[in-house]
């Protein structure tokens, strides 16, 4: 009967910890404001327990404070089972909204996760459709070219184009290609602006592969080749391009450069610019990209971490 007359104000204590001072104030860190309440609700709640202790023993023992249970008559000793009560429950209600708090974050983490992958893929997806057409221009007027000279070669021209085609139609919506693939198409590209130069054309490309294991993004080096056919400019009639990719366990090293003038800005072309934002969002800190324009020479180093881009992931 005696905690009965606790009742009333251990709830009262507890509704007010749980759905006032927690959710209100401690959750949405006004400690200032948490602390000042709950002095308050603890100047109360001490209040209104000794004024159920004084009604319990009016109704109860009559005074008669001799034949009460040992318990009850040590009032420090009820006063704190009440406040244990309420600290229990204010643990557990706080425990239960952490635990709230925490699942909305981490659903609004995958949230904000899957649209940043969505946007990354539409934004990849846009700078692919990009480099297409730019591609598919300067090859065409490649073509046209041969075409106006009726060149012998503009069958094996178009038997490479046709190659080209097959590379963009079909290989560049994969995530990643074999390296092996990139330089073919490299090299049919090249081939392709081999017949156009003629004997204007000085193409060094040297390779050093280590594993035939490795992939990166489609047409990542591409318009860096593309750049240096376009934006180059021949020196003693002659247009000097020299190509290297090497690689080891854990990087590629692709190299380029041509002869060009210091005067002529290469580096501000729609291909160059596009490839930057891919490996932005492709290779986030695991690239190097390095673009030198020196007095007679035009040269761009980039460096790949390969370390996690296997094709046998």
């Amino acid at each position: 009967m005696f905690s009965a007359f606790l009742m009333p104000t251990t709830i009262a204590t507890t509704y007010v910890s749980i759905y006032k001072l927690i959710p209100d104030y401690l959750i949405t860190k006004r400690y200032t404001a948490f602390t000042v309440y709950s002095v308050y609700t603890l100047i109360i709640s001490l209040y209104l327990i000794m004024l159920s202790i004084f009604f319990s023993l009016i109704y109860l023992s009559n005074f008669e404070f001799d034949q009460m249970n040992p318990i009850t008559r040590n009032i420090i000793l009820v006063t704190s089972s009440v406040y244990l009560v309420v600290i229990l429950v204010s643990a557990f209600k706080l425990l239960q909204l952490n635990l709230k708090s925490n699942k909305k974050t981490a659903l609004l983490e995958s949230k904000i996760l899957e649209t940043q992958l969505k946007l990354k893929e539409q934004e990849l997806n846009y700078l692919k459709m990009q480099i297409h057409p730019h591609f598919l221009f300067n090859t065409l007027n490649t073509m046209y070219g041969a075409a106006l000279k009726k060149a012998d070669d503009t069958p094996n021209m178009i038997l490479k184009l046709s190659n080209l085609l097959d590379y963009l139609l079909y290989q560049v919506d994969k995530p990643f290609v074999s390296l092996e693939d990139e330089i073919n198409h490299i090299e049919d590209y090249i081939s392709l602006e081999k017949m156009r130069f003629n004997e204007t054309l000085n193409v060094s490309f040297t390779k050093d592969i280590h594993s035939n294991t490795i992939s990166i993004a489609p047409m990542l080096f591409i318009p860096f080749v593309e750049n240096s056919f376009k934006h180059g400019t021949l020196k003693n009639g002659v247009l000097h391009i020299d190509l290297s990719i090497k690689t080891t366990s854990e990087i590629i090293i692709f190299k380029i450069s041509n002869s060009s003038l210091n005067k002529k800005k290469q580096n501000e072309g729609i291909g160059l610019q596009n490839i930057k934002k891919r490996l932005e969002l492709l290779y986030p800190n695991q690239y190097q990209l390095d673009i030198f324009q020196e007095p007679s020479k035009f040269t761009v180093n980039l460096q790949l971490n390969i370390k996690s881009k296997l094709t046998n992931e």
